[in-house]
Formats: structure tokens, C-alpha cells, sequence
């Protein structure tokens, strides 16, 4: 009973190389398809929710508008903007005839959520396969929307793709980084298990007919956030599920530059797990808890029994490793092998960071979808 420390290091550390090796792995050994060469595509819409972007409609915009693809238009809805986004869009309409713009004018007794823009958008898109975006997404390629539209064939009706976020300077930069990579390897490793969980709304992609047989976002409306996780959760089955990694699929977002503007972001996440199908929520919360006790229980047999530190630092290794072996052709895959050298601190920092951030904000109030 004296040694009880290290039989519990034990467990988390099997549950940990559980989801290394069973889990993840199921990405490591993916080979990546590309999807540009059909002779028949898909006409599609590609919806933008915008409010107050006018500086990145300027920068990122017309690289969508100006997509290598046969037939597709571009929707922004103008969320109640109080900038020049309507004038900015105005004078990108006049250069681009396949660009739509509806506006959304706020009642002052009426407040609606990013889910009621998107709703408006779908609803007034012209073709049945529908690409959703952000206006601060720069597709990687010309190729971006016939890498997403293409996976539709074998009668998918979900496509998950992946958002990066640009690189820039500094440690939160790269914890941000870390922490898109580590949600785009869960949900994509869940995904080719046949039992997708969530997507990203700034790369996915889904039929309209879908969107109305699984009545929208009606289940979770009360949520401000959720237009993407929570749906996919929702309507994903093991069947019509497909997932778009090629290099030409990633698309480019501004990631946030301050530490109170990312707390803000993860806290209005948080907020939106607590509607995930139960054995989702098991799973999430198992290989997040297990991973913070399994860092926890390491010091504390460091510090009751220093002379066996050896042990200690044998599980350590031992996990350390097997997720390098397992996590470099995925960082290879998700084009961000420069932070895997930063592994062994960002690995910890993320999650005490995530946990404990989950653990103030999972039933806080959200006001905002921005």
C-alpha cells in the first residue's frame, strides 16, 4: 500500500498510451487523398458570417472569390456591422459577380447569435452542398473548395476539414497552435473511427438537406457558440462522414494575440461541450482528466518517493516518446512540425490550461459569438 501512488501513475499512464496508440495512431497511419481530380463537382456555396470585419474581408476575401472552381458563389452575411463592412463588400460585388451579400440588422430588443446569421445565409444559398468559413480564413490554395467538395463523393454528407492558424512570434502563439492541432487530431482520429464528435466551422462543409432534416441549429439555440461542433455532434453517423486534410484544404485563420482574447475563446467553447452526446463527453473528459491526473500523480511520486525517481521518469519517458512516434507523421500531415519540439512543455501547460479553463466557464453564461 505504500507504493499506491505508482499503481494509479500506472492506470492513467495505460488510459494515456490507450488513446496514443489506439486513437490517434488511426491518423498517423491515414494517407492523405486529394480530391481535384473528378470530372463532376458539386455547385457550391460557401456561407461567411461577418460582423465588423471589414479590415479581413479586405485582406482574406477575394482569395476565396477567386477559387479555382467551376460553379460556387460566396454568401456574407453582414451581421449588424457598425464598420465600413458594408461598403467594403459593396465595392467587392461590383468585382466579383459571384459574390452575394445579405445584411442583418440588429432590433434593440431582439438579440440573435451567430447560429440566426448562419441559419439566413443557408437559407439563402442556391446550391445543396454548403462550405462554411470565417472572414478571417485564407484558403492554403486556389484548390481549397474542390479538396472540400470532392470528398462529398460516396455519399457523404459531412465534410471535416482543418483551420491552422497562422504562425506568429511568442508562447501563446504556439500553445494556440498546439491546441488547434491537438482538437484537429482528436476530432479527425475520432472521425476515421466512424464516430465523429465535432468540426471546425472555419473549414466544414455539409449538405443543405442535412442542415433542414436535422432541423438547424434548433436543438442548441440557446448556445451562442456550437454552429459546428454541436451540429456535426448532432447529425455525424458512421456512414456519412468524410474528412479533407490534403495541403490544399487547409485554410488560414487569425489567431487571437492576447492572452484575455484566447481565454475568452476557449471559455465560450467550453460552454458548448456540455450538449455533446454522452459517451463523446465520457471520452473527452477521460483523456483530458487522465492526462492532467497522470502529470499530477508524477509529482507527487516525485515527491514522496525521490529515490525512486527512476520510475517516475521511466512513465514519463515512456509516454513522451510513444506520443512523438505517433504525433510526428501527424504534425507532418497538419503542417506544424515546428512546435513539436516544444512538445514536453506545451503538452503540460495545455492541459491544466484547458482543464481548469473548462472547469470556470462550462456553465457560464455566453454573451457573445465573437
Amino acid at each position: 500500500m505504500s507504493y499506491f501512488p505508482f499503481g494509479i501513475l500506472a492506470i492513467l499512464l495505460l488510459f494515456q498510451l490507450y488513446f496514443i496508440l489506439f486513437v490517434y495512431s488511426k491518423l498517423a497511419r491515414y494517407t492523405v487523398k486529394s480530391y481535384q481530380e473528378q470530372e463532376e463537382y458539386p455547385a457550391v456555396s460557401v456561407i461567411i458570417c461577418a460582423h465588423n470585419e471589414q479590415e479581413n474581408l479586405k485582406e482574406y476575401l477575394p482569395s476565396i472569390l477567386e477559387q479555382d472552381y467551376p460553379d460556387f458563389e460566396v454568401i456574407v452575411v453582414n451581421d449588424c456591422s457598425e464598420d465600413d463592412t458594408k461598403w467594403v463588400l459593396k465595392d467587392l460585388c461590383e468585382q466579383y459577380p459571384q459574390l452575394q451579400v445579405v445584411e442583418i440588422k440588429e432590433h434593440v430588443q431582439l438579440k440573435h447569435s451567430k447560429k440566426f446569421a448562419l441559419t439566413i445565409g443557408i437559407k439563402g444559398a442556391k446550391h445543396e452542398t454548403l462550405l462554411m468559413c470565417d472572414a478571417d480564413c485564407q484558403p492554403n490554395s486556389p484548390n481549397w473548395i474542390k479538396e472540400m467538395a470532392g470528398a462529398f463523393k460516396n455519399k457523404k454528407e459531412v465534410v471535416l476539414g482543418y483551420s491552422p492558424y497562422f504562425k506568429h512570434k511568442g508562447f501563446l502563439n504556439k500553445l494556440i497552435r498546439f491546441e488547434t492541432t491537438h482538437t484537429a487530431m482528436s476530432y479527425l482520429s475520432y472521425a476515421l473511427k466512424k464516430d465523429a464528435y465535432m468540426g471546425v466551422g472555419r473549414n466544414l462543409a455539409y449538405l443543405k438537406a442535412l442542415f433542414f432534416k436535422g432541423k438547424g441549429f434548433n436543438a442548441h439555440m440557446h448556445i451562442k457558440s456550437g454552429d459546428d461542433d454541436l451540429f456535426v455532434n448532432q447529425n455525424a453517423t458512421k456512414s456519412n462522414v468524410e474528412i479533407a486534410i490534403h495541403p490544399d484544404a487547409h485554410i488560414y485563420s487569425a489567431p487571437k494575440l492576447t492572452w484575455k482574447s484566447y481565454y475568452k475563446q476557449k471559455a465560450r467553447h467550453a460552454g458548448a461541450s456540455v450538449l455533446y452526446k454522452g459517451r463523446h463527453k465520457r471520452m473527452l473528459a477521460t483523456q483530458l482528466i487522465t492526462a492532467l491526473l497522470f502529470y499530477i500523480a508524477l509529482f507527487v511520486c516525485l515527491a514522496v518517493f525521490p529515490s525512486l525517481w527512476y520510475i517516475s521518469l521511466s512513465a514519463y519517458l515512456l509516454r513522451l516518446i510513444c506520443q512523438f512516434l505517433v504525433f510526428y507523421p501527424i504534425y507532418k500531415k497538419l503542417a506544424v512540425l515546428d512546435i513539436l519540439i516544444w512538445l514536453p512543455i506545451l503538452d503540460i501547460y495545455y492541459y491544466f490550461y484547458i482543464c481548469f479553463n473548462g472547469l470556470f466557464n462550462r456553465s457560464k453564461q455566453q454573451v457573445s459569438w465573437k
